[in-house]
């Protein structure tokens, strides 16, 4: 798997993907490697880059991974080296669908570490929590029971990014935990026009 050439099982991968699919993809590939996921958004043009940096340093990023597109759009990350040179930018979005016959299990537990979440950092430096697999699990049936997640619900709706613990643990999560089907709205789109 394309991930192992670049991390050992415990990095940390920082996730720099707008909302969609290639970031539920990258998401679970760092769980099937045993890598330690690290969402954030990837800066925007003439945006600085300071935040991702703060994340960087604190958990010590062995890889981040995007796609060609961001990778082409947002010139910060071009040749950043993302501070170190045993860092890597890795674009995900053209991998060969073969290294999957590489996997092999890692070793997961309920005290495992399923990723890292980080506070925006608008009035300071991000803050870190960090999720093991038993608190998703668990947080996923309490959501599931506060929403009511029972045989009649059929569809998981929403636009939260997925960066956001919300677009992340209570949409993206929360669909393949309930075994229900789910429609992943761009943020930029509801705004545009909430209606939708």
């Amino acid at each position: 798997m394309r991930l192992r050439t670049v991390c050992v099982a415990g990095d940390r991968a920082l996730l720099l993907y707008p909302s969609g699919l290639d970031f539920v993809t990258a998401f679970f590939s760092c769980r099937y490697a045993g890598v330690i996921a690290v969402p954030a958004y990837p800066p925007r043009a003439n945006e600085s880059i300071h935040r991702l940096k703060s994340i960087v340093a604190d958990c010590d990023v062995r890889v981040a991974l995007t796609t060609h597109g961001v990778l082409a759009t947002s010139t910060q990350l071009n040749g950043i080296n993302l501070g170190a040179p045993q860092r890597v930018l890795l674009a995900t979005d053209d991998t060969e669908a073969a290294l999957a016959g590489d996997w092999r299990r890692p070793e997961l537990g309920a005290d495992s570490l399923a990723f890292l979440q980080y506070t925006s950092g608008s009035t300071g430096n991000p803050k870190c929590v960090m999720l093991s697999h038993g608190n998703l699990l668990s947080n996923e049936e309490m959501i599931g029971q506060a929403c009511r997640h029972d045989d009649s619900a059929k569809i998981v709706a929403g636009w939260l990014p997925l960066f956001h613990d919300m677009g992340l643990i209570g949409i993206a999560l929360q669909t393949l935990y309930s075994g229900m089907s789910g429609i992943l709205m761009p943020p930029v789109a509801f705004l545009q026009k909430p209606l939708r």
